[in-house]
């Protein structure tokens, strides 16, 4: 039985779906703590994709359990930033053993003379109701 799902992130612009090179994308999952854990560090290619991100998950039988205390996905961060473009953050994305979340991000042109220090998109996915 998987123990792991797999994350592909896949950025553009506009909704055309123009693919963007070279955005730095960054998972994390955040401990009980709060702190971050990197899991992965990449650039898209030119095809607005990275390279398949395997995620620790709980076991799939878990989601079909009426009345699980725990959630039976893993949740992960996702930020993706690229120079003239705001920084996106998609909060808990979810990740489910044995299967392949596909995460699409379409990133928003700054302004002529904005900084990206100024506009943050930041996205909570929120939990599937299984």
């Amino acid at each position: 039985m998987a123990r792991s799902g797999t994350l592909q992130v896949r950025v553009y612009a506009s909704q055309a779906e123009i693919p963007v090179t070279g955005a730095a994308v960054m998972v994390a999952s955040r401990g009980t703590d709060g702190k971050y854990q990197l899991i992965s560090l990449q650039e898209t290619d030119d095809s607005g994709n990275i390279k398949p991100v395997k995620v620790d998950a709980p076991p799939a039988s878990e989601s079909t359990a009426p009345q699980q205390m725990e959630q039976p996905f893993a949740a992960v961060d996702v930020w993706v930033e690229h120079p003239g473009y705001e920084v996106m953050w998609l909060e808990d994305v979810q990740i489910f053993a044995g299967q392949t979340t596909q995460q699409q991000v379409e990133l928003n042109p700054l302004v002529a003379g904005e900084s990206w220090t100024e506009r943050t998109d930041v996205r909570p996915i929120p939990p599937q109701e299984l």
